[in-house]
């Protein structure tokens, strides 16, 4: 029976989320991350093809693993604004129970490369937004929100708003207050129930 990897994928990943939380996109590096876990830098490339691989899949993995939870709570009820409150609380509680990986996802897909990935993680990252539109859009129709200027009312509401509250922090290096997944979610409530 062959022995597990001593370096696995996910620990390789882990040490690029904190150098990316710590020093921006620049710090994730394939020899940066092999010394972070005292991997020697082979184990990275036999799990990589490059620095772009390790960077799409760096922002990939956190993308879609904040995703999960956050249609999880989208979905969460029949109400539609119950469950727009809950997506604004699960930014913010995600955000505190993650906060490297959430102030690597202040920056953009193209600061970890994008313009470079491979097909497979374009797909990757363009299925994810289409996921994203969607069920923005649903929850649009199931508040019987109609047109342009409603949807980027519910879009400002269940993302752009509770990102906000979390950005600020994060960016100053400022603990999230305690009051801070109550006041996304009446600011988002307020938000849906209007118009």
């Amino acid at each position: 029976m062959a022995r597990p990897p001593r370096f696995d994928t996910s620990k390789l990943l882990d040490a690029a989320v904190r150098l990316a939380a710590e020093s921006g996109p620049s710090g994730v590096t394939m020899s940066a991350v092999a010394a972070a876990v005292g991997a020697p830098s082979g184990s990275l490339y036999h799990r990589f093809t490059g620095r772009t691989a390790l960077l799409a899949e760096v922002w990939l993995r956190t993308v879609e693993g904040f995703q999960e939870g956050y249609f999880e709570a989208l979905e969460s009820s029949d109400d539609p604004r119950t469950g727009g409150r809950a997506a604004a609380r699960h930014i913010v509680a995600w955000s505190r129970a993650h906060p490297a990986e959430a102030a690597l996802l202040l920056y953009g897909a193209g600061e970890f490369g994008r313009e470079d990935w491979s097909d497979a993680h374009l797909l990757r990252a363009e299925e994810g937004n289409i996921r994203v539109r969607a069920a923005v859009a649903a929850l649009a129709g199931a508040l019987g929100v109609h047109g342009r200027a409603g949807l980027d009312r519910v879009t400002l509401a269940v993302i752009d708003l509770p990102l906000s509250v979390v950005r600020r922090h994060l960016r100053g290096g400022i603990p999230l207050p305690e009051y801070a997944e109550d006041l996304a979610e009446q600011c988002t409530d307020a938000l849906l129930a209007g118009g």
